[in-house]
């Protein structure tokens, strides 16, 4: 239960993300945005607190490439590429192990 607490966000932009393999009406693509950048912002966040500088680039890059208040504007292929690697780049963060604080 501890690790759905830690992860239902990325599992919910997962889930967002697969799902727009297929053909959706405007509005999915819209709450994909919201949800997927709402997912790599919170999760860039967790790993800056981690001080696990790589992951705050990935996930920032991420958060930045799905917002919904800016666009980027993009053929079909190139959004349904982006959306897999995303889907990747969530799903394999979910077998990271949280980095223990550093003694002082």
């Amino acid at each position: 239960m501890a690790w759905f607490k830690r992860n239902w966000f990325k599992l919910l932009a997962v889930s967002f993300l697969i799902g727009a393999m297929g053909t959706h009406p405007y509005a999915y693509y819209q709450a994909l945005r919201w949800v997927v950048c709402g997912a790599a912002a919170y999760s860039a966040y967790l790993y800056l607190k981690e001080d696990r500088t790589v992951l705050v680039w990935v996930f920032g890059i991420m958060a930045i490439l799905f917002n919904p208040i800016v666009p980027f504007y993009l053929d079909k292929d190139s959004w349904q590429l982006l959306d897999l690697v995303a889907a990747v780049v969530f799903t394999f963060s979910f077998f990271l192990k949280k980095k223990s604080p550093a003694l002082s």
